[in-house]
């Protein structure tokens, strides 16, 4: 049997093999085949590059904004001629089927496409005549150093989210991609090095506590973008703001969907369903929870089973698709299956039940679940369960639903589904969550709108994406100006 490569690190425009250190498995998990081996980076390696970005960061910081644009562009165009390889790659370590990987890089792409305009973003403000014959500017100017830690769930989209936007803002950049699925982020990489992208200016390290402790540390770094779940990213910042950097920290989600009355039934039923079970739920917007307020149809119930059930599920990595996929590893397979059944211990009713499916790829499979009069005290109404399991949960009306969803530590995303723009409006006003869907069972932002998570699903005061995430990326800098002519204002003077 082939020894799998071990990923290369990338340190000041080289990338380096390094050899007798330790590793970490990459599967591929259609078929639990090993297919690469990620190294676990020292402190020493991380300091490599925060130097290497460190070194690079004046001559980035001194390229015109217009210039760094340039190369956004030609890093677009880049990734649109190779939009189908790095699909290819991502579903291959992630697992996720070829479609959803897709839509995975495009989103990414449109991030590249929101950084391009840096120009008109970094635009500062002026006001003359702030007093007599004093004006004043403001500019933004960018940190140093930043670094990017990024889960498995989205291999291409989550990397994008960070870096595109703080090099458009001249930093230079230190990301660490999830040990589990290095392989995506390293051809993204190659393909901005090929855009022009200077020595230096982007980093990649690999491994786990040891190398994000030194990120967290460096005294060189100047801010942290972390996705993950809500434990680490409230460790990542209570780390990273005690040792002087700007943090913003994306943790775990329980997304609520409210089914009203009034909805339709087969519109509600399939979003609700894509919503729970695409990527194989392992995404921090799955509409993780549906809410049955009031009377609704007494055919819901039968309709999200038997969706559920029709699903094909399969490996990704070959013809014909399945319509969900596998998820990470066999160990996380398996703790959501223990969920699974600590629900129904606990008294959830199972109404589709994954753990029947049969799969002889060697691939670790689960099916779609759906889980029906699960109670706020459950394990599985608690926890962020991260697989393809719908809890499905009653209220006797809107203000109870409501209730339901606020009283979740959590609050990335929240929808409801009706034809009433009353309760509609009573639900957007009220709801505890930052990001709203109105008949919408994923309301994930575009990258020109802030992903824009509360409570224990974010931790830090600016978001990613959109203009937040330029502030995040920048510091202001105001200047007052009075110019004088010849001999007025002085205090010497003997007119």
């Amino acid at each position: 049997m082939t020894t799998p490569d071990v990923c290369p690190v990338l340190v000041n425009g080289d990338w380096q093999d390094l050899s007798n250190i330790e590793t970490s498995p990459v599967h591929n998990p259609s078929t639990g085949e090993v297919i690469a081996l990620t190294p676990m980076c020292t402190a020493a390696h991380v300091n490599d590059a925060v130097q290497a970005a460190a070194a690079a960061f004046p001559a980035w910081w001194e390229t015109p904004p217009v210039e760094r644009a340039r190369v956004l562009f030609r890093f677009k165009m880049l990734l649109e001629e190779n939009f189908e390889q790095v699909a290819r790659c991502n579903t291959r370590e992630h697992g996720k089927t070829l479609i959803e990987s897709r839509g995975d890089v495009r989103r990414g792409i449109e991030v590249v496409e929101f950084a391009c305009s840096i120009p008109s973003l970094l635009s500062g403000q002026t006001l003359e005549n702030v007093a007599r014959g004093i004006d004043c500017e403001t500019v933004r100017q960018p940190l140093g150093v930043c670094v990017g830690i990024t889960p498995f769930n989205f291999p291409a989209m989550v990397p994008l989210w960070m870096y595109p936007v703080a090099l458009a803002c001249g930093n230079t950049f230190v990301l660490k991609p999830s040990e589990k699925v290095p392989l995506t982020a390293i051809m993204i990489a190659r393909l901005l090095e090929r855009a022009g992208l200077p020595r230096g200016v982007l980093n990649i390290v690999h491994g786990g506590r040891e190398c994000v402790d030194k990120l967290l540390e460096h005294p060189q770094v100047r801010a942290i973008s972390f996705v993950g779940s809500t434990p680490v990213a409230r460790y990542i910042f209570q780390t990273g703001t005690r040792h002087g950097k700007r943090v913003q920290a994306n943790g775990s989600a329980k997304n609520f969907v409210i089914i009203m009355p009034d909805a339709d039934t087969d519109q509600s039923t399939r979003s609700v369903i894509e919503g729970a079970f695409g990527c194989a739920g392992e995404r921090c917007m799955a509409s993780s929870t549906a809410i049955l307020a009031g009377k609704t149809p007494k055919d819901i119930l039968s309709s999200l089973a038997h969706a559920a059930k029709s699903i094909r599920v399969g490996p990704t990595d070959r013809e014909p698709q399945p319509q969900m996929g596998p998820l990470i590893t066999r160990q996380h397979r398996d703790h959501v299956a223990q969920l699974i059944g600590t629900g129904a211990a606990e008294g959830a009713k199972i109404l589709s039940d994954g753990r029947d499916l049969q799969c002889n790829s060697g691939g670790f499979f689960l099916g779609a679940t759906v889980l029906d009069e699960v109670q706020n005290e459950m394990a599985v109404a608690r926890e962020e369960i991260f697989g393809p399991v719908l809890n499905v949960m009653r209220a006797d009306d809107l203000e109870n639903a409501i209730g339901t969803i606020n009283c979740s530590p959590y609050g990335n995303g929240a929808s409801i589904f009706t034809r009433s723009g009353k309760s509609a409006r009573e639900f957007k006003h009220r709801v505890k969550a930052g990001m709203v869907g109105i008949n919408i069972s994923v309301p994930a932002s575009m990258a020109w709108f802030p992903f824009a998570g509360w409570g224990d699903s974010f931790f830090g005061d600016l978001h990613m994406q959109g203009t937040e995430g330029v502030q995040f990326f920048t510091q202001q800098k105001v200047t007052t100006t009075r110019w004088f002519a010849e001999g007025e204002g002085s205090v010497w003077s003997s007119k």
